[in-house]
């Protein structure tokens, strides 16, 4: 396989094309829980001072009132996404009050789904409809999985790569469906060596009771506050967290055999009945449960580690602007919150990150059969229970291989990619980390989190209190410049200005607004 990637090289640097493979761009969205000073999650409104959530571009909220989101605009560099994203919690953490960002993926003292308030949006047509999603998300899954945090890591390609590549691989068909094949060719890699991401980054190997809102649990007990498996690396990745629901009969799975496949069984998923979600109600006594009664109710409800994705042209539904205009970035949605860094995630990670999309692209990537569909699930569930496990063995092509020798198998493969990296010294470095993760469990963010908490006699809760607590000290020993703060404070000012024309221009009643959106 090295040869055959290291030819692949050397054709795109006869074509002049290696300029161009590691120039993509790349944006990162991370999901944060304003916490009380006792831990628990905050019960107060989206502050104000942060703008409205609705139409700040940089921060929103996902779920939950409380779950805030840090978006970045695409940048070109590792160093502007994380500096972006710095900056924009350094503003935030002045405007707080006495909340600190929870660290952790996993979320903390929690009384059940009446302790998560759902986000809002204000008064719009379109403000309600993002309410009564959330409101629909609580009825089916329960309002304590929605708040869950993780890393979003979003990614395209330099749009010169393109031609080139097409030229190298010797497709004479058109350009826009040699970019939608390619990165459906992608996005299903990403699939097949996607549980290496759990391994590697995973940080989620333990949760607090109070998760579980006093029902049962599968999981061992860790000490009397805390659930945890002795060799999980993300608990967030495996069956505790939110899944579509196959037991119920509204299990989804997206065809990626190509992008029409892909579009045709969503569209399928959001046109389709489900009598589980029918039970619930659509509107009961003149209030709205969920959009609808269908399978999902909208694309966004799909679970998937990864996505396809495009621009969105008002309110258009995502899976038209696929049809229209073919797949922008992709979207990987399986990094764990790094409770270890400040910014959730870190240079090393987000490098290796890009040669695997790069190793992805470039590797073979067959239709997934409805055997190997079964293998990557399996493969990915095992490895965020047990990743760590001794002599832990995975399903590849129908054959047991150990995850040891498979992961050390990929990563030489992707050895030769860092020589076409303008920062190939940093991409040797991040490729080296992850090699010694591989020969050393506990050298995984899984395995240090557990062996902290042994080490200092400290469950769930106390270490990601502890850690919330060193990220507030450091992003308030952090300045911005008065330029800085300004342009964010012009940002929110706006964003204020915006939510007050919406809420005031609407034209048509909430129930026409819906009929229409989900009759496109």
């Amino acid at each position: 396989m090295t040869s055959r990637i290291e030819s692949l090289i050397s054709a795109l640097e006869r074509a002049d094309a290696l300029q161009f493979v590691c120039n993509g761009s790349m944006g990162l969205e991370k999901e944060s829980l304003r916490v009380s000073q006792t831990g628990g999650i905050s019960r107060s409104p989206h502050p104000k001072v942060l703008g409205s959530a609705l139409t700040n571009p940089y921060i929103t909220t996902d779920y939950s009132e409380a779950l805030l989101e840090f978006i970045t605009p695409p940048v070109a560099t590792i160093p502007e996404a994380l500096n972006f994203l710095c900056d924009t919690q350094t503003f935030v953490y002045r405007q707080l009050q006495n909340e600190s960002l929870w660290a952790t993926s996993m979320p903390c003292i929690l009384t059940g789904d009446d302790d998560v308030p759902i986000a809002k949006y204000g008064d719009s047509n379109a403000g309600r409809m993002k309410h009564i999603y959330r409101v629909g998300l609580g009825y089916r899954y329960g309002r304590v999985m929605q708040v869950i945090a993780g890393v979003h890591f979003n990614y395209s390609f330099d749009e010169r790569l393109w031609p080139i590549w097409q030229q190298v691989k010797g497709d004479k068909g058109d350009l826009r469906n040699f970019i939608d094949d390619s990165y459906m060719g992608l996005l299903r890699n990403l699939q097949r060596f996607g549980w290496l991401i759990p391994y590697l980054f995973g940080a989620s190997p333990a949760v607090c009771k109070s998760f579980f809102a006093g029902k049962e649990s599968a999981l061992d007990e860790f000490d009397n506050s805390t659930f945890y498996e002795p060799y999980a690396t993300s608990l967030r990745m495996g069956d505790i967290g939110y899944q579509n629901r196959k037991e119920e009969g509204v299990g989804v799975k997206a065809n990626y055999d190509s992008l029409e496949k892909y579009i045709a069984s969503l569209a399928h998923a959001i046109e389709t009945p489900a009598l589980i979600w029918e039970e619930i109600g659509v509107k009961v006594d003149d209030e709205y449960r969920q959009l609808n009664a269908n399978i999902l109710q909208i694309e966004n409800e799909y679970y998937s580690s990864v996505r396809p994705k495009q621009l969105l042209d008002g309110f258009e539904k995502p899976i038209l602007a696929l049809q229209r205009r073919g797949i922008r970035y992709v979207e990987l949605r399986s990094l764990d919150v790094n409770a270890y860094h400040p910014l959730g995630v870190d240079e090393v990670q987000l490098t290796f990150l890009k040669i695997f999309m790069l190793y992805c692209l470039l590797t073979d990537s067959p239709p997934i059969s409805l055997c190997e569909r079964g293998e990557i699930d399996r493969n990915l569930l095992k490895v965020a229970h047990q990743g760590r496990a001794p002599r832990l063995e995975l399903e590849r092509n129908g054959s047991k291989i150990s995850l040891k020798e498979w992961a050390l198998s990929l990563l030489e493969e992707m050895e030769p990619l860092c020589d076409v990296a303008e920062d190939s010294k940093m991409c040797r470095v991040a490729l080296r980390e992850q090699v010694e993760k591989v020969n050393d469990p506990e050298e995984t963010p899984s395995a240090k989190m557990l062996a902290e908490m042994r080490e200092n006699a400290e469950g769930f809760y106390q270490f990601a209190n502890r850690m919330s607590a060193q990220h507030r000290k450091y992003f308030s020993q952090r300045d911005l410049t008065k330029e800085r703060d300004q342009w964010y404070r012009g940002i929110v000012e706006e964003s204020l200005q915006q939510q007050v024309k919406i809420d005031s221009s609407d034209e048509i009643d909430f129930d026409t607004f819906l009929a229409d959106y989900l009759a496109q």
